[in-house]
């Protein structure tokens, strides 16, 4: 895995966790918006580690 990809692997995971505390809390407190707010940031999260690998499948290609 290089650099390039690396930061956006790690700031998906971060946003995947903190949105999957946020649908938990939502859940324990019925709160509906923080449950779908929760599920967004997982998403997200998902998205910028696509992202990551992406940028990492094409660093390779350059360096090849």
């Amino acid at each position: 895995m290089s650099d390039k990809g690396f930061e956006e692997n790690v700031k998906g995971s971060l946003d995947k966790a903190k949105g999957k505390a946020k649908e938990e809390y939502g859940e324990m407190t019925d709160d509906t918006s923080k449950e779908i707010e929760g599920k967004k940031d997982q998403v997200k999260g998902e998205a910028k580690k696509k992202y990551g690998d992406m940028k990492d499948k094409f660093s390779d290609n350059d360096e090849k």
